[in-house]
């Protein structure tokens, strides 16, 4: 791996900058994992969103209907809460770490994401229960 060369400085030991250097980038690199952590969990937190609407969508006309829509209410919910269970962590691990040479995406978007994932959740299980003829059992 191709390496440059700490700056230079007279006072302070050539290995005391290497080791300055090397600990930056890996907080840097860390800051990048846990985000890519956080894409990862988000695609999960999506994916269980949409089984949950692909559950409804192959078995509405399932007998009791009301046990459809439950399954999928469970995947949905779960959905949103892996958004919120996500950004909590991946704002916990941000308020540990550092930024050296690249600059890292701020928690608030972290926040605004999961947040909208997890109101969108909400309102689709609210849709899912109410929205067909105003029967909550149909």
């Amino acid at each position: 791996m191709a390496q440059d060369d700490p700056p230079s400085d007279s006072d302070v030991d050539k290995s005391t900058h290497w080791a300055e250097l090397r600990t930056d980038l890996a907080e840097d690199r860390n800051i990048m994992a846990m985000e890519r952590t956080f894409a990862g969990w988000m695609r999960t937190a999506f994916a269980a969103i949409g089984i949950g609407l692909g559950f409804k969508a192959v078995f509405g006309a399932f007998d009791p209907p009301w046990l459809a829509k439950a399954i999928a209410t469970v995947f949905i919910l779960a959905g949103g809460w892996l958004a919120i269970t996500a950004q909590r962590r991946a704002c916990h691990t941000m308020a540990k770490l550092d930024a050296h040479r690249f600059e890292a995406v701020s928690t608030p978007n972290f926040r605004l994401l999961a947040y909208a994932v997890a109101a969108g959740a909400v309102i689709l299980t609210a849709g899912l229960w109410i929205l067909n003829d105003g029967s909550l059992v149909r």
